[in-house]
């Protein structure tokens, strides 16, 4: 059994930053590959940002690579996302994830937290 809690979240003006976490709790955590998600209003939930569970390995969606970075510290069993210079578009309810290995897909993460939200105001 893994919880995973985000935080971090709030209402940024559009051109600025947020960094959100993930606590996760149990002694497992650092076998786990994590991944971050997001759903916009009206939207399907998407894949946003993947890593692996030694922390060398990182994946993105291709519309957000180079403006978000994904980290862990095992040692706080913590993971965050960075995300700067923020657009409207980025308005959503992020969602960390904890699974077996790094992908894209929801189906391949096993454990989900309660989701943070992030509103960018023009």
């Amino acid at each position: 059994q893994v919880q995973l809690v985000e935080s971090g979240g709030g209402l940024v003006q559009a051109g600025g930053s947020l960094r959100l976490s993930c606590a996760a709790s149990g002694r497992t955590f650092m076998s786990y590959n994590m991944g971050w998600f997001r759903q916009p209003p009206g939207k399907e939930r998407e894949f946003v940002a993947g890593i692996s569970a030694s922390g060398i390995l990182t994946d993105y969606a291709d519309s957000l690579k180079g403006r978000f970075t994904i980290s862990r510290a095992n040692a706080k069993n913590t993971v965050y996302l960075q995300m700067n210079s923020l657009k409207p578009d980025d308005t959503a309810v992020y969602y960390c994830a904890a699974g077996v290995r790094v992908s894209r897909a929801r189906g391949d993460y096993d454990y989900w937290g309660q989701g943070t939200q992030v509103t960018v105001s023009s």
